[in-house]
């Protein structure tokens, strides 16, 4: 996957489709991996998907617009995965061979576009606010829950006390999975160099680590 998947430049509007089918592609692939590690039957990967594509018209009662679609596609993805690959890898290598597949192929293009973005503008703390609202809008959506108790120029604090995610996983029996989607927002989190981008972000907890709710707060700094 090449950075320009990830071009966050002006007007920038999310791709949700294509970014859901992105993660989801590089998560098989890198379970298939994990299979041949691990000496595993080949056909699980294709197993996983047919599952997937099941668990997702039994949840379509879940969708209430299109960013839940691709959401609830991302979610499920991990959601059979675990249920396969559970009981022949054990609760703990499962968790992180997920962990490892969501998170870290798409690791390095998301951290560049996000740099490439914040190096490019004139004022980093504006661009990031800028993203970050147009995410909440067109990746999040209504599945999700904002609270903005801070929004100015010097600012910008945006709680989420509900979280799509944590819900079908908790539906699903699997609310150990929600950490695996709170780290990859670290992926972003990591291209935001203070001293260079002039603001600081925040996340001290999220409602996947046992937290009332995800802060993400950003601060200009002097």
């Amino acid at each position: 996957m090449h950075t320009g998947h990830y071009d966050l430049g002006d007007d920038y509007i999310p791709d949700a489709s294509g970014d859901a089918d992105a993660i989801i592609d590089a998560f098989f692939d890198d379970i298939a991996a994990t299979v041949r590690e691990y000496d595993l039957d080949s056909g699980l990967i294709a197993e996983m998907r047919s599952r997937l594509d099941e668990s997702v018209d039994a949840n379509r009662h879940r969708i209430v617009d299109e960013p839940a679609a691709h959401n609830l596609r991302m979610t499920l993805a991990l959601v059979v995965a675990y249920r396969i690959l559970r009981p022949k890898l054990g609760r703990t290598a499962t968790i992180a061979a997920l962990r490892r597949a969501f998170v870290e192929p798409l690791g390095a293009p998301v951290r560049a576009g996000t740099r490439a973005m914040l190096d490019a503008a004139p004022d980093p703390f504006a661009a990031m606010v800028a993203v970050s609202k147009a995410r909440e809008r067109y990746a999040f959506g209504d599945g999700f829950t904002f609270v903005r108790p801070a929004d100015d120029d010097h600012a910008y604090h945006v709680d989420v006390t509900r979280c799509f995610y944590h819900e079908v996983l908790v539906a699903h029996s699997a609310a150990e999975l929600t950490p695996v989607m709170c780290e990859f927002d670290a992926n972003w989190i990591e291209a935001i160099d203070p001293a260079r981008h002039r603001f600081s972000f925040e996340r001290p907890t999220t409602i996947g680590r046992g937290g009332s709710h995800c802060p993400f707060h950003f601060h200009r700094t002097p």
